[in-house]
């Protein structure tokens, strides 16, 4: 494995890795949800939407109007605003799209998980949506096609076009297996995904015109996913509808990384913006 397919091993053996410590109890009687385990203390729910797996995590005391945060990739890395927006009484919800790219079909998917969440479980009706890294493309392609059931985004060194990972059609890296499965994913050839015109970078119209709010955290060092092909590029073309996308920006991450991961300067600021633009969205 190498830092530029942001396999993020370091974080997790497999999807569900962080469970391996937790306590798992079996729930055969159970009505909506396959099995029960505990999440950094909190109650975890699993279940299955569209034969994909997914998961609830429930705060202990549940705030007013159940607000959530949809993870989207990578859920157990930088999770302290998670933790923090769990003991606020948030949910914290995710459902397995892995090595789909954001792309249609993974949408669909989102598509039916939402409709569970916010229909069956009753939570609010517009989430913040989170993306590490290549969840960067699911949330923004999630977003520009459901511009009206969004609180807010939150993107952690986002891709934000896949030309530019894994591609690697830029200053990036990229990662050639990664591209491969990319272009299955989209049913293209490449020839075809280097004139698609529905990566992130293409919805800022949309995106600006639903006023989503949106922050992002890069470090500037990155070379698997370089911020000015990705964020920054995002960022300047929300400027040309005069639409502002705020950056927390990271001088250097890790070298093994290839600049790519960074301990997290400030989660709290993050929760800020969370909570801040959720509660927002609860009283439209």
């Amino acid at each position: 494995m190498t830092t530029a397919s942001l396999d993020f091993s370091f974080v997790a053996s497999n999807l569900f890795a962080d469970e391996a410590a937790s306590a798992q109890v079996q729930q055969p009687d159970a009505v909506w949800y396959e099995r029960q385990s505990v999440w950094n203390g909190y109650e975890q729910y699993h279940f299955t939407i569209a034969n994909r797996p997914a998961y609830l995590v429930k705060p202990k005391s549940v705030a007013e109007g159940n607000p959530w945060i949809w993870r989207a990739r990578f859920p157990g890395f930088h999770a302290e605003m998670d933790l923090i927006l769990l003991s606020k009484g948030y949910h914290v919800a995710y459902v397995d799209v892995s090595n789909m790219f954001g792309s249609p079909t993974a949408v669909e998917i989102g598509d039916e998980f939402y409709e569970y969440l916010t229909t069956d479980r009753q939570l609010a009706r517009k989430p913040c949506l989170e993306g590490v890294s290549r969840g960067g493309l699911f949330v923004y392609n999630w977003a520009a096609k459901n511009p009206g059931k969004v609180a807010c985004i939150y993107c952690d060194t986002p891709v934000c076009d896949f030309k530019s990972w894994p591609a690697g059609k830029g200053k990036g890296l990229g990662s050639p297996q990664s591209w491969q499965h990319c272009l299955q994913a989209y049913g293209m050839t490449e020839e075809q995904a280097i004139d698609y015109s529905h990566n992130p970078v293409d919805h800022a119209a949309r995106i600006a015109q639903a006023k989503i709010p949106l922050l992002h955290i890069v470090s500037e060092n990155d070379r698997v996913v370089p911020p000015s092909e990705n964020t920054y590029l995002l960022q300047s073309r929300l400027a040309e509808f005069d639409y502002p996308l705020e950056v927390i920006s990271v001088k250097e991450g890790t070298e093994k990384s290839n600049g790519h991961h960074f301990t997290h300067p400030d989660p709290e600021r993050v929760v800020r913006f969370i909570e801040e633009h959720v509660i927002k969205s609860m009283k439209q």
